[in-house]
C-alpha cells in the first residue's frame, strides 16, 4: 500500500541530504563542540567502563554480574536509541578512542587503504553475532569478556598503525552508531558546521558509500532476524535433537555448527536478496547497475532499526533497570549505592503484553514504511524516467518479504 501511494503521489524526489535543516542557536553548537564538553563526556564514559570492568573481573561470576546486561542492553540497545535520538554518539564517547587519544594522539604511521572500507567493522560485527548467537557458550560472561578483550587489542593496534581514522572505518560500534544516526533529526550544516534539526529522511541518504557498507547492514539485519528465529522453541528443539547427528563432532560442537549455518544463512539471504533487487532494473548501464546496491544501501537502515527496536524494546526498559541496580553493587557485597534492590525494577511492559506487542509490531511496520518511502525517493533520483516505477518492483517485493519474515519471527513462528 505504501509503495502504491508514493508511486501515485510522489513524482519528483523530495529528500535531499544537502538540505541544511533548521539551525539551532549558535550556543548549542559551541557547547557541544567545546573541548571541556567533549573531554567530560569521554572521561565519564571511560570511568564507567572501568567500573564495569572491575565488576566483570572481581564481582560475582554468576547471573548477578552486570557485564552481560551492560553489553546487551546498555551498550547495544542503548547505543541504538541514543544514536537514533542524538546522532553518532559513539564517536564522542568511545572508551577505546579516548584511551588512544590519551596515550598516543598521533595520526598513525600508515595510510588506511580505501579498498578495505568498512570490512574490518563487518568482520567485528559478524564475530560478535557468532559469539552471542551461535558459539558453544552463548552470551556467557567469559564469551563477552573474550570478545571485548580482542576488540580493545584490535582497535588500539589498528589505531597505532592508521591513526584515529581506523576507528571511523573499523570500530563495529562506531559504524553501527553512524548507520543508525542517519535517522536522527540532528545533523551538521555542511556550510558552517552548525548543528541543525531537520527531516530524518533528508539525512538518511548521507550514509557513506564505502566498500563493505552492504555487508555491515546485511550482518546487522540478518543477525537480528536470526536472533528472533533462534528464540523460537521449535528451533531450539531442532538444534538439540539434531546436534548428535552431525558427523565426526560432539553434540555441543554439532549444535554450534547448526547455529552457525543458520546465522550465516540469514545474513547471506539478506545480502543476496538486497543486492539482486537493487540491480534488477532496466535502463541503466553496467557501471550504474554496479553502483546501485551501495547507492540504495541506506534504505536498509529503517528496517534494521525496526527489527532491533522490536526485539530489544522490553530488554531495554526492564533489563536495563536490573543492570543499573546490579552496577550499584559491582563486587557483589550487598552495597546499596543507589538505594535500590533487584526486586525494585518496574516490569510494567511485561505486565501489559498488548502494549508491548503493539509497540513491537509498530516498530517493524513503521521501519518498513520508511524504507519503502526512502527507496522510492532514491529511485526517482537514480533511475531513468521510463524505469522509475518498474525498477522499484523487485526492491518492493523484497521489503514485503522482510516485513512478513519479521512479523512471523516476532510472534514466534
Amino acid at each position: 500500500m505504501t509503495f502504491a501511494i508514493v508511486a501515485l503521489t510522489c513524482k519528483q524526489p523530495r529528500f535531499d541530504p544537502a538540505r541544511p535543516g533548521r539551525e539551532l542557536p549558535e550556543w548549542v553548537t559551541r557547547a557541544v563542540d567545546a573541548r571541556v564538553s567533549r573531554w567530560a563526556a569521554a572521561v565519564l564514559t571511560l570511568l564507567f567502563t572501568v567500573w564495569v570492568a572491575v565488576a566483570a573481573v572481581f564481582g560475582r561470576q554468576d547471573g548477578r554480574n552486570p557485564l552481560p546486561g551492560v553489553f546487551d542492553v546498555l551498550l547495544w540497545a542503548g547505543l541504538l536509541v541514543t544514536s537514533l535520538a542524538f546522532g553518532p554518539v559513539w564517536r564522542a564517547i568511545s572508551p577505546v578512542r579516548t584511551v588512544f587519544r590519551l596515550i598516543n594522539p598521533h595520526n598513525g604511521w600508515l595510510r588506511y587503504p580505501p579498498w578495505c572500507g568498512y570490512w574490518p567493522a563487518a568482520v567485528g560485527l559478524l564475530v560478535l553475532a557468532w559469539l552471542q548467537l551461535a558459539s558453544p557458550n552463548l552470551g556467557t560472561l567469559t564469551t563477552i569478556e573474550l570478545w571485548l578483550l580482542c576488540y580493545v587489542v584490535v582497535m588500539l593496534t589498528g589505531a597505532m598503525l592508521f591513526g584515529q581514522r581506523w576507528f571511523a572505518w573499523a570500530d563495529p560500534f562506531e559504524v553501527y552508531s553512524v548507520a543508525v544516526s542517519r535517522l536522527s533529526p540532528f545533523r551538521r550544516n555542511r556550510a558552517n558546521g552548525r548543528i541543525a534539526v531537520g527531516n530524518p529522511l533528508d539525512h538518511l541518504p548521507s550514509m557513506p558509500i564505502r566498500p563493505g557498507t552492504v555487508a555491515v547492514l546485511a550482518i546487522l539485519l540478518g543477525s537480528a532476524a536470526f536472533d528472533m528465529f533462534s528464540a523460537i522453541t521449535r528451533v531450539e528443539d531442532f538444534v538439540y535433537d539434531h546436534a548428535a547427528h552431525v558427523p565426526f563432532v560432539s553434540d555441543s560442537v554439532g549444535a554450534t555448527l547448526l547455529r552457525t549455518v543458520g546465522l550465516l544463512l540469514f545474513i547471506v539471504v539478506v545480502a543476496v536478496t538486497f543486492w539482486a533487487s537493487a540491480r534488477a532494473t532496466g535502463g541503466v548501464d553496467q557501471e550504474q547497475r554496479r553502483r546501485l546496491p551501495g547507492q540504495l544501501a541506506h534504505v536498509l537502515i529503517p528496517i534494521i532499526v525496526g527489527y532491533l527496536l522490536a526485539h530489544h524494546l522490553a530488554y531495554l526498559v526492564e533489563q536495563g533497570q536490573d543492570t543499573v541496580i546490579l552496577l550499584a553493587d559491582p563486587l557483589g557485597r550487598d552495597w546499596d549505592l543507589l538505594g535500590l534492590h533487584i526486586g525494585d525494577a518496574n516490569y510494567w511492559l511485561s505486565q501489559h503484553p498488548w502494549v508491548l506487542w503493539s509497540g513491537k509490531v509498530a516498530c517493524l511496520v513503521v521501519g518498513q514504511i520508511v524504507a519503502v518511502v526512502a527507496a522510492h525517493d532514491r529511485a526517482l533520483r537514480l533511475l531513468p524516467k521510463g524505469h522509475r516505477i518498474s525498477g522499484q518492483v523487485p526492491m518492493m517485493l523484497v521489503m514485503v518479504g522482510y516485513a512478513f519474515v519479521g512479523l512471523y519471527l516476532l510472534f514466534g513462528g
